[in-house]
């Protein structure tokens, strides 16, 4: 189908915090089967799966989880799956990833991915990130996929677009980047929905291996000067050590902040599929296996009496919940292990686990 060499890159290394106790240090979300029988991770994976080879597929993951990748994905290379050593944010494991590329692949685009959202249908995100990919391997365009808005978020980054660069055989609707927004406060959120030239950043990107290594030697020669050295032991005992050793003085810092931001060609290409970063238990309610007419969402074995607008989830077949005269709460159990919070207070889930002992959390 294509005359341009594929490789795509896989960012599986988050924590996954807000979907404790489901989601937990040792096993968070992205591999978790939330809904359906695949895992998140999985499902990332197969949605490109016909479109790379399996041997031109990393997964960056914590090294931590590199057994997990490797039982949940048999068919990608196990020198593919590389653990992070330390948490250093997305600029790291990207620029780990294009070194990968160059090395394994040799000239390519590639595809950077991520492992913890819900996407379909898989049709349209193969063609809008085909799209994407052919325009990035013309030009020395770094492209961002953008989500059009549909309600004024506060949760998402946004992106501000410029002109329209579509041309009459383009699928999709490709604009010159203009800014990268932080996540705004709701005013600003709704004013970004009015304007109509912004769109929600996905976290996903399309780039020519030249064009993001160009971008770094301009922009962050040490990622690359650093990383260099370790890839050199790439696949031979020394690796592990040599990644190690290159991690640990490399700054925390996003790839928005570390490279996008003042990169000299960003454009971002419309997305049409239904798309959802699966932050926490709020995101992943309309997709649990139950809904009733009180508005309740659930899991597993549970029954409810008078009882409304609730998210309830077990994934034990043996364990029964039962709630009565309950209003906006979750009721979650996994694991030995029971949370019961009001929905509007979700978000200090993340504040909790830091107070648990490490062996709950």
């Amino acid at each position: 189908i294509l005359s341009m060499k594929l490789a795509a890159v896989i960012m599986a290394g988050g924590a996954g915090t807000r979907f404790w106790p489901v989601s937990t240090s040792k096993r968070p979300k992205q591999f978790l089967n939330l809904f359906g029988k695949d895992t998140l991770l999985q499902q990332s994976y197969q949605r490109i799966a016909d479109l790379v080879e399996p041997e031109n597929i990393f997964v960056l993951t914590n090294k931590d989880f590199v057994e997990l990748v490797a039982e949940q994905l048999p068919q990608i290379p196990r020198e593919n799956i590389v653990g992070e050593p330390y948490r250093r944010d997305t600029a790291a494991a990207v620029a780990l990833s294009i070194l990968l590329a160059a090395q394994k692949v040799g000239d390519c685009t590639i595809l950077t991915l991520t492992a913890d959202h819900k996407i379909d249908p898989k049709e349209d995100f193969q063609k809008t990130i085909l799209s994407a990919a052919k325009r990035a391997s013309e030009s020395k365009a770094l492209y961002t996929l953008g989500i059009t808005p549909t309600y004024p978020a506060t949760a998402y980054g946004y992106l501000e677009c410029s002109q329209c660069l579509s041309s009459s055989e383009d699928t999709h609707k490709h604009y010159q980047l203009k800014s990268f927004k932080e996540k705004p406060a709701l005013e600003l959120a709704e004013k970004f929905l009015a304007a109509g030239n912004y769109y929600w950043n996905s976290g996903m990107f399309v780039w020519h291996l030249n064009s993001i290594m160009d971008e770094f030697k301009r922009q962050q020669p040490r990622h690359l000067e650093l990383l260099s050295q370790a890839i050199q032991d790439y696949q031979t005992p020394q690796w592990e050590e040599s990644l190690a050793k290159a991690f640990e003085p490399l700054p925390k810092i996003s790839i928005d902040y570390a490279i996008m931001e003042h990169a000299l060609d960003v454009r971002t290409v419309a997305c049409n599929f239904n798309w959802l970063d699966l932050g926490g238990w709020l995101a992943a309610a309309p997709f649990l296996d139950n809904h009733d007419e009180n508005n309740n969402s659930y899991r597993g074995q549970v029954y409810v009496y008078q009882s409304e607008n609730n998210i309830i989830f077990s994934d034990d077949p043996q364990k029964n919940i039962a709630l009565v005269g309950v209003q906006n709460m979750a009721v979650i159990y996994s694991q030995g292990k029971t949370l019961v919070v009001p929905l509007n207070r979700l978000d200090e889930i993340k504040k909790l686990t830091d107070i648990l002992p490490q062996n709950l959390r």
